[in-house]
């Protein structure tokens, strides 16, 4: 569907892609991972032709793309990115207005309106105002108003990053539904667990380069060095392990022991996506296995997310929204307790 050849793209000094060739094939979930920096936003916008190349040619359908018809691509793709922005208006409104600005009869409109709200699960809120929707009902939003163009190609800019449960599920199914329709769909995550359930095919960009290719089942089974170093950079844990009733207690020192939904004794590697840690001012009474107390050691600000340092005696990060890091107070050298369930245990 789409061939990217020798692509390298430059701001100013600065480097975002380099030397990328890619096929695209069309009805595949193409899933690009990489952390953050590595070029995958970028790579997006080249795809769904935002972005022109400073070097090298995409093809799409076999057709060149150039000044010329650049705008044809932007017709037959679609970009949803991380950061939603909404129009004024309601639900309803939103996702109508780029079938309006393409002149499709008024029929047409509502009836696609429709359809597109009712699959992302928005269909009781449609009256609501956009800018009244929680974060995840928002991301949900974004998705249909890519939807209900109805173009080939979906591109996904970290599609479930900090969604309620409810949302990421509903996020997840709508895209195989598509992907089931016909929709070639690629996807950009550092969500190494979602890489593996969704995609068919992944990339994995390191410093704007494609450092490995293929699929999911061969390049997790047999890992290289740096896709070993990408899947453990963040909550990454070698311990002992000891089973007590059916739970996996697991000593990674530091006097830290955290208990896993798995059956597995001795020498193990664990991982805990920061996304399935919750933080709180004071201890929380829930089913959840791991409670610990520590200190805050960092704080790092990104957009609408907030990665967060918190030392237990083991340093593990954690992601919440900017808004909770306000409504707690939250500040370096703060005292918290982090939490997460025996499930979001996995191993390596």
């Amino acid at each position: 569907m789409i061939e990217l050849t020798g692509v390298s793209k430059l701001y100013g000094d600065v480097t975002a892609l380099r030397d990328i060739s890619l096929k695209v094939e069309r009805g595949e979930i193409l899933t690009v991972l990489g952390p953050n920096g590595s070029g995958k936003t970028t790579l997006l916008k080249i795809l769904g032709g935002l972005e022109r190349p400073s070097s090298g040619e995409v093809l799409f359908d076999g057709v060149r793309i150039g000044g010329d018809n650049a705008e044809e691509m932007r017709k037959r793709a679609t970009l949803v990115f991380q950061r939603t922005v909404l129009l004024r208006g309601t639900v309803r409104n939103n996702v109508a207005y780029g079938l309006q600005l393409r002149d499709i009869p008024d029929e047409d409109i509502e009836r696609r309106a429709r359809e597109a709200i009712e699959l992302v699960g928005l269909e009781v809120l449609a009256d609501r105002q956009a800018k009244d929707l929680s974060g995840g009902e928002q991301q949900r939003l974004s998705l249909a108003r890519a939807l209900v163009l109805g173009c080939e190609l979906l591109l996904l800019d970290e599609p479930t990053a900090n969604l309620d449960p409810e949302s990421l599920a509903i996020v997840k199914e709508v895209i195989r539904k598509l992907n089931k329709g016909g929709t070639t769909v690629v996807l950009a995550t550092h969500n190494i667990e979602q890489a593996r359930e969704l995609s068919e095919r992944l990339l994995l960009l390191e410093r704007g380069e494609i450092v490995e290719a293929g699929r999911p089942q061969d390049l997790f089974l047999d890992q290289s060095y740096e896709m070993a170093r990408f899947a453990r950079s963040e909550n990454v844990f070698t311990g002992e392990s000891r089973m007590v009733n059916g739970v996996a207690h697991v000593d990674i020192g530091g006097g830290v022991e955290v208990r896993g939904a798995f059956s597995r004794g001795g020498s193990v590697t664990i991982h805990v996506r920061p996304e399935d840690v919750i933080v709180s001012q004071e201890l929380v009474k829930s089913s959840a296995r791991n409670n610990l107390h520590g200190t805050i050691v960092r704080i790092e600000d990104r957009d609408s997310i907030i990665r967060m340092r918190v030392d237990v005696g083991k340093v593990f990060t954690v992601q919440i929204t900017r808004r909770s890091l306000v409504e707690m107070g939250l500040n370096v050298g703060q005292e918290v307790y982090i939490t997460f369930k025996a499930s979001s245990l996995q191993l390596l």
